[in-house]
């Protein structure tokens, strides 16, 4: 028995605020949260690499509803069970159901369209966007706590969250499970944590081995990071995953995200040079240490250039 349950008298409900008619759910701030902290991080660290971040104001619109768009479609595909018997709930609201993978292809098609159309390098904006993708999602996945959503078998572990009756796959039903003495494990906090902790190594690696670096290689960075640890939580799912030839949707995305990490890592550091080393200098400091002006940053051409 979960030794915290009787201290909880209830569960998370997904409305932060009614005003009249109007509905704020506890999704949609954390969604806005991360979309900002998103922005202001890739803007800083446009600006330490030498490109326009005025791209990032005139091109979020886009990749964020391409983005929404490819995680609902996801999300619906790999949650088939619980639209099945009721296909158009998958058109009407609340739109709980978003999904990473389905986020990130969708908002790199968007990437892909501004870009091209802007002739930018994608592999560079792609990298830059890579701390972003990883604290958002980390402050993104608490919206799933509030719609009790995202969460794993039952567990004894005293963290063990509860999960009211209606929102339980049926395989977990109170008549099983009790809601008084069940608790079960908290995936989407599993998955916060562990995204806070790749937005970070992330950060570290784009400054401390800048001048190893090729364009792309963060992105294979999170594929690796991302699909693993994924890969990993998702064993947990197994009562509301899809299935294909009885492997999870779930984990057949996230092997294919850590070899496809790994094949573009080898692949770009055989087939391109390292990046220049203007802005790794800007951001360790050189000019300060040597009180020489170490230039300016990478010309308008290079910053335009096409994907490498």
């Amino acid at each position: 028995m979960n030794p915290l349950l009787g201290l909880i008298d209830i569960t998370p409900v997904p409305i932060a605020l009614q005003l009249g008619p109007l509905t704020i759910p506890w999704y949609g701030i954390g969604y806005a949260a991360a979309l900002a902290l998103g922005a202001w991080l890739a803007d800083r660290r446009a600006r330490e690499r030498g490109e326009n971040p005025e791209h990032i104001a005139n091109g979020i619109i886009l990749v964020f509803a391409l983005g929404l768009i490819g995680a609902r479609l996801y999300s619906v595909a790999d949650t088939w069970s619980l639209y099945a018997s009721d296909p158009i709930k998958v058109l009407l609201p609340p739109y709980t159901g978003l999904a990473i993978y389905g986020g990130v292809i969708g908002g790199l098609v968007g990437m892909l369209i501004y870009g091209r159309r802007h002739h930018l390098n994608i592999w560079r904006w792609a990298d830059i966007a890579v701390p972003s993708l990883f604290f958002g999602q980390a402050i993104a996945r608490w919206g799933n706590f509030f719609n009790q959503e995202l969460y794993g078998p039952p567990t004894n572990l005293p963290w063990g969250i509860a999960i009211d009756c209606a929102h339980r796959v049926p395989e977990y039903s109170c008549s099983l499970y009790p809601f008084a003495t069940t608790g079960f494990q908290p995936m989407f906090f599993y998955e916060s944590v562990l995204d806070f902790a790749g937005g970070l190594v992330a950060l570290y690696l784009s400054r401390r081995i800048a001048g190893w670096l090729r364009d792309g290689d963060l992105v294979s960075f999170w594929l690796i990071w991302y699909g693993t640890v994924r890969g990993y939580l998702e064993t947990f799912r197994s009562a509301y995953d899809q299935f294909f030839f009885g492997v999870s949707i779930g984990i057949i995305f996230s092997v294919v995200a850590v070899v496809l990490g790994i094949v573009l890592l080898i692949w770009r550091h055989h087939t391109s040079a390292p990046e220049a080393a203007a802005w790794v200098q800007i951001d360790q400091g050189v000019a300060g240490s040597t009180g020489q002006d170490p230039g300016p940053g990478p010309s308008a051409d290079a910053a335009s250039e096409g994907p490498r």
